[in-house]
């Protein structure tokens, strides 16, 4: 790995830290922070009773909820708070009470202030449930003190 690269890492990961320590929704859903990395991160939850509908089928909303997240923490690891501008999400098969998910989430394009970043979310059977695609917008502020630079 180039010294670069893990400068990169250590930033996405410190960016992590910071934002994970504020991020209630995840936190108690029962989400965990898996990977990260610049423009990219993993996270998990088990689905329980709570989480299902009235098809015995895992909400879509809490679905959409892990993808966002994972989305979240991947488009933020530059220290540059970074928002959702737009998300969509295809659901492709049902979870069901028990099943452990996980969304693993990639940068596409990162251009000025604008990302784009894909997101599968896949059963313990490494099965597809959804795929997730968030557009992103830097914004005013970092996560960082030490940062020099900030989006104006």
């Amino acid at each position: 790995m180039t010294e670069d690269r893990a400068d990169a890492e250590v930033l996405a990961r410190k960016c992590a830290d910071v934002m994970w320590a504020d991020d209630n929704a995840s936190r108690r859903l029962g989400m965990h922070l898996e990977a990260v990395g610049p423009g990219a991160a993993t996270l998990s939850m088990t689905v329980t009773d709570a989480m299902t509908n009235g098809h015995g089928d895992t909400h879509g909303g809490y679905i959409f909820t892990l993808a966002d997240s994972a989305f979240a923490f991947a488009c933020n690891g530059y220290n540059q708070r970074t928002v959702a501008q737009h998300c969509s999400i295809t659901y492709i098969i049902p979870s069901a009470l028990g099943d452990r998910l996980t969304a693993t989430a990639e940068e596409v394009s990162r251009q000025g202030r604008n990302g784009i970043y894909d997101v599968r979310v896949t059963n313990q059977r490494g099965e597809t449930v959804a795929e997730f695609r968030g557009h992103s917008r830097t914004v005013k502020g970092t996560h960082l003190p030490e940062a020099t630079e900030e989006v104006r």
